[in-house]
């Protein structure tokens, strides 16, 4: 029997900690092991203590996880927990996704101060955003809107709404609910007009490539349906070198042995956007993606990419 606390990297807001701790109850559950079996390990990261600045001028969404990568490399935690969206397409070596729990409510949802929609925000009302991709479909749906920068952790953008510096902010739903928080949205985003980012709603375990422990354990609640989803929604990034500087969304839905995705690619401004969607076995997930975003990059050309960087 293993007497070492098997250790569970995580970053340390409330929602990181919700994940990590979800994590550690369906291990639990499926293993038969008592709590003190496991441990919460909290990791900052740069992406946490940086707030001044948009994740898109200080190197993407890898601060984020690039501390926690660290420790899992090194052996100072045995898996990471992260929120999918965060994740970059490519993984430092020795590393992999190696399970997903079922995926969380995948929508954003709008939480207004002045107005309970933002159809019915007022003219020149200003929304906080700091995701490129919100704010794209924000001034693709009201380009009258004025878009400015809200990062931190759930509670700190609430905080920023009360305290009144703008008139509503987006966050996504899975993370209200996670939190108990989804009385706070005024209104749920539809899929087909608000799309999602790849990985939105999902939680994914990282771990060491070849860590027979850890992917004894973690095997045994990777939830199938999502993993395929994911792995269709990030080869559909990794074709478009999606990061936090480009307006990506990408949302896949598996119903049995079938998989079918839509993607979404805009200018930062929303004034130019391009739509793709696939469809095939779930079993070819990835494939599926890849050739999604191979259309996409194709019928928006090389020009629309340029003001990306």
């Amino acid at each position: 029997m293993q007497t070492t606390a098997f250790k569970i990297g995580t970053r340390g807001s409330p929602l990181a900690l919700a994940q990590a701790l979800e994590t550690r109850d369906r291990l639990r559950a499926a293993h038969g092991l008592p709590e003190d079996a496991f441990a919460i390990e909290v990791i900052s990261t740069s992406g946490d203590r940086i707030q001044d600045r948009p994740l898109s001028e200080v190197g993407g969404k890898g601060l984020f996880t690039k501390e926690i990568e660290e420790a899992l490399l090194s052996g100072r935690i045995d898996i990471a927990v992260h929120s999918s969206k965060d994740m970059a397409t490519v993984l430092p070596d020795g590393l992999e996704l190696s399970a997903f729990l079922p995926r969380e409510d995948p929508r954003d949802a709008f939480i207004g101060k002045t107005a309970p929609s933002i159809v019915e925000l007022p003219h020149g009302a200003t929304v906080g955003s700091s995701s490129l991709r919100r704010q794209a479909l924000l001034l693709r749906m009201r380009p009258d809107l004025k878009v400015v920068m809200f990062r931190g952790n759930v509670q700190t953008r609430l905080r920023k709404l009360e305290e009144g510096l703008a008139d509503g902010t987006i966050l996504a739903n899975a993370g209200l609910r996670r939190l108990g928080l989804e009385h706070v949205a005024t209104h749920l985003m539809p899929l087909g007009t608000f799309p999602p980012a790849p990985g939105q709603g999902a939680i994914c375990v990282e771990s060491r490539i070849a860590d027979e422990r850890a992917a004894s354990l973690v095997a045994a609640i990777d939830h199938r349906p999502t993993a395929q989803a994911l792995a269709c929604e990030r080869a559909f990034l990794a074709v478009l070198d999606g990061s936090c500087r480009t307006p990506i969304a990408g949302h896949a839905v598996v119903e049995g042995d079938d998989l079918s995705f839509t993607g979404l690619i805009l200018t930062p401004d929303g004034r130019e956007a391009h739509e793709v969607s696939g469809a095939g076995r779930a079993e070819d997930a990835a494939a599926i993606g890849r050739a999604a975003g191979q259309e996409v990059r194709a019928k928006a050309g090389t020009r629309f990419f340029e003001g990306w960087a």
